[in-house]
């Protein structure tokens, strides 16, 4: 009877594995196709534009924020349609120029000459405080948009979107923020709050994971440090955000990828999850 019992229970299990199953597969779109996903130039900053592109097309990552050391401010319209070319031929756009220090008005005027031959409708750009009324001047005269980055409480200018809308005043006036997110923990800011309330301020976003909420605060792999992004992306699904997030990734400048290509597969995941 056993030899019986045990024909009839592996016959039965071979019966169940040739039944066809129903695999769980995903319905619709990926949520984090939802999103334009990023990278910060300075993230690559000791590496070549050939190399930094060819990261950005292994992990599938078609934007970069352009810093001035592969696009120099004196570059002719015919480099930077080549600079253009190249980054097409990597599935990658150079979505936005900066960020750019302005501490003058004729600095301010050559790096609006750069944006309009590059054919930016807006970028990142940090004017002292003295010019913000002569950049937002230009902005009405070019239709150039400039997103000024956050700093945090290091001591440099503009510590966060506060500072922006305080000597701005008015949104309308296309001179908003480069919200950068891990910035803002340093500073003890709620920054989903910030993305609910002041999201028609926000242009640009850098994001990172932080390994505290405080001025210590160092920038660490996403996932690993104290912020919770879940919130984070509830909000910016709420207000409909159009803008890229760009990861910037300042740890290990010497050998960044590894930790870049972590915190993307980790801001995939959220934005999957997070609906």
């Amino acid at each position: 009877m056993k030899r019986i019992h045990s024909f009839l229970c592996a016959a039965a299990l071979l019966l169940l594995a040739a039944l066809p199953s129903e695999a769980q597969l995903v319905q619709g779109r990926h949520g984090s196709e939802d999103f334009k996903i990023g990278v910060a130039g300075y993230t690559y900053r000791k590496f070549t534009l050939d190399q930094t592109l060819s990261y950005l097309q292994s992990m599938d990552v078609k934007y970069l924020s352009v810093k001035d050391w592969w696009l120099p401010l004196s570059s002719t319209k015919e480099e930077m349609d080549a600079f253009k070319a190249k980054c097409a031929g990597y599935g990658v756009e150079g979505y936005i120029l900066g960020p750019i220090y302005m501490h003058s008005k004729e600095e301010v005027d050559k790096t609006f000459a750069y944006a309009q031959r590059y054919g930016a409708n807006v970028f990142i750009g940090v004017p002292d405080y003295e010019l913000i009324d002569y950049v937002i001047g230009k902005v009405a005269e070019t239709g150039i948009r400039v997103a000024i980055h956050t700093h945090g409480p290091d001591g440099a200018a503009f510590p966060s979107i506060y500072k922006i809308m305080e000597l701005v005043k008015d949104p309308s006036l296309g001179v908003g923020c480069c919200l950068d997110m891990g910035h803002s923990v340093r500073s003890g800011e709620d920054i989903a709050k910030i993305v609910r309330k002041y999201h028609e301020w926000i242009y640009d976003i850098h994001i990172k994971d932080e390994t505290a909420p405080s001025k210590a605060g160092k920038t660490w792999e996403m996932g690993r440090g104290v912020i919770d992004f879940k919130p984070i992306v509830k909000a910016l699904r709420k207000v409909g955000y159009t803008g890229v997030i760009s990861v910037e990734f300042e740890k290990n400048g010497d050998n960044p990828h590894p930790g870049v290509a972590e915190s993307i597969g980790y801001l995939r995941g959220v934005l999957d999850a997070t609906k």
